[in-house]
């Protein structure tokens, strides 16, 4: 997906783009752990290390830096989880994934998702960001679909439901139990969700 309305990073230098690179996962970093509306811009050219002067150079506003940082919170979940779904082809392959993601909760001491912490608190609030998170959720159920739809093919699972339908509702399981644990703190939630969700595409598998 494309970023937003900043400096067009194919015509920088080498250490233009290094510097916008570091800004903008600066930005993503304090946005994911503090929230959007926290995190001020002040914020970031400190954290960063850059001027004010700078970081205007290659984003005009806040806007324009966060469509940045949705596109590479996209790219990260994605590229994260690549290289299973590319990989899907059993029902062993899918419980990889799905420990991956787990393992992933433990890493993030806030238990949120990089993407749906974003969708939380930019949905309904900022027209700009919308369609942005909108395609990034878009992708991800794309790539997740396209291992689902091998299995499929294969015929390690039934074709009752189609690909593109079961991706979602996993998705939407998974957001549901990121919001829960972070908002109780326990990565509880989180693996009922994924496990029942799971359990529903074992249920195809065993029904084929």
């Amino acid at each position: 997906m494309s970023g937003g309305t900043g400096k067009d990073p194919s015509r920088l230098t080498p250490r233009g783009a290094a510097t916008r690179d570091r800004i903008v996962a600066t930005a993503a970093d304090l946005m994911h752990r503090q929230g959007v509306a926290a995190t001020t811009l002040d914020q970031i050219v400190l954290a960063c290390d850059v001027s004010k002067s700078q970081l205007y150079h290659y984003f005009p506003n806040k806007d324009a830096l966060i469509a940045d940082v949705i596109a590479a919170q996209a790219s990260r979940v994605i590229l994260h989880q690549n290289s299973l779904l590319e990989q899907l082809h059993s029902m062993d392959d899918l419980e990889k994934w799905r420990d991956l993601l787990v393992a992933g909760m433990h890493r993030d001491a806030g238990y949120r998702c990089p993407l749906g912490s974003l969708a939380n608190e930019l949905v309904g609030r900022s027209g700009h960001a919308h369609p942005l998170l909108a395609a990034a959720f878009d992708s991800l159920r794309d790539a997740l679909a396209g291992g689902l739809a091998r299995l499929q093919e294969e015929g390690e699972l039934g074709s009752e439901v189609t690909a593109d339908e079961l991706a979602l509702g996993v998705i939407a399981a998974l957001q549901g139990g990121y919001l829960l644990a972070a908002t109780m703190q326990d990565e509880q939630p989180f693996r009922l969700a994924i496990d029942m969700a799971l359990s529903r595409i074992r249920a195809l598998a065993a029904d084929r």
